[in-house]
């Protein structure tokens, strides 16, 4: 009835009014409950995060991580031959490289022969060994034979001395004192002769000893020469990949000169956990693997070990804690975690891949 009395303007300006109030309170309400439902989906999935890495440990700061032979050079000399090249697969013993062995073939042919000649010459002082043995012997005989002569001679010298001297001639007497002292002369005089081969054998085994030890010496200086003359044959050390080859043919190179890298077989993560989240890791703890290259693939792995010492310890210019200027600075620990199972052999693998892995500390 109200409407019916009011002019028509005034009931138009009034639903106008009306209609222009509502939409603003509609509009908040929809902004609160979207506010409200994104705060529910935030909180939702914080939880979930949270619920997911319960119990987990896990680090960027990782890397694949292998044993690396690395190959040199360990005489001097010309490469004359290359028969690998980068990333072949190489068996322990194949030949990697070749260096020109004429040189280290010449000193050995001189080894050979200073070994040959001090052979002759231990021959020769042994044979001489043995004649000096020889005279030897033959002087012990001539001391045994004048002394056989003394004592025929002091036995007739000692009946002529007992007999009446009017039985017999002076000269006879006389005679007999020559014999004996003639006798004692000779016995000396065998015994001095004895003594002196003694003295020579003595000197000679001292040559012979000599003599082997100078061919011991020359053996000892053809195995040397045989063990340059193979170390111009290079051989892998291990299976594995080459790498790095940084040699040609022609090329100079000296001991010790690094040539190229056989990266082993038998791969691993090195995983640098901050000690932070060290409390609960232990060997043998079950680990999920994802490697950046691919993926797609989640490896499994175990904790098998963690390093005695953090990497600053062993780092080339370790800190220095005690100076008074120290800032505290959480370190990290290499953990070694291993692959289960065959499925990382399966992929093209390399050491220092980046990995991300999650320790179950459960």
């Amino acid at each position: 009835m109200d409407d019916v009395r009011k002019p028509l303007p005034a009931q138009i300006a009034e639903k106008a009014g009306s209609a222009v109030d509502t939409p603003p309170a509609r509009g908040k309400l929809r902004a609160f409950a979207t506010l409200f439902l994104v705060f529910a989906l935030l909180g939702g999935s914080a939880g979930f995060v949270w619920l997911q890495n319960r119990g987990i440990e896990s680090t960027d700061d990782a890397y694949i991580d292998a044993h690396i032979s690395q190959v040199a050079a360990q005489i001097a000399g010309r490469v004359i031959a290359v028969p690998v090249q980068d990333n072949q697969v190489v068996a322990a013993g194949d030949e990697l490289l070749r260096i020109d062995p004429r040189d280290a073939q010449v000193k050995l042919d001189q080894a050979l022969a200073q070994q040959a000649q001090a052979a002759a010459q231990r021959d020769q002082t042994r044979a001489t060994l043995n004649v000096r043995e020889a005279d030897l012997a033959q002087a012990a005989a001539n001391v045994r034979v004048a002394q056989a002569d003394l004592v025929q001679a002091q036995q007739d010298y000692g009946r002529y001395r007992a007999i009446n001297p009017r039985a017999i001639t002076r000269q006879l007497l006389d005679s007999s004192t020559a014999t004996l002292r003639g006798a004692e002369a000779k016995l000396e005089a065998n015994r001095q002769s004895a003594a002196g081969m003694r003295a020579q054998l003595v000197a000679m085994a001292a040559q012979v000893k000599a003599s082997e030890a100078a061919l011991q010496s020359a053996d000892a200086d053809v195995a040397n020469a045989r063990l340059q003359l193979s170390y111009t044959h290079i051989l892998a050390p291990a299976p594995g990949r080459v790498t790095r080859r940084t040699v040609e043919v022609g090329n100079y190179v000296n001991p010790g000169q690094a040539l190229l890298s056989i990266v082993q077989p038998g791969m691993w993560v090195t995983a640098n956990f901050k000690e932070t989240q060290l409390g609960q890791i232990r060997p043998g703890q079950k680990a999920k693997i994802h490697v950046d290259a691919f993926p797609d693939a989640n490896l499994d792995g175990h904790v098998e070990s963690l390093q005695a010492g953090t990497g600053s310890v062993f780092s080339a210019l370790p800190a220095e804690n005690a100076t008074g200027n120290y800032v505290k600075i959480v370190q990290r620990l290499p953990v070694k975690i291993v692959f289960d199972g065959d499925a990382a052999q399966r992929l093209p693998l390399a050491p220092g891949m980046s990995v991300a892995p999650r320790v179950d500390v459960r």
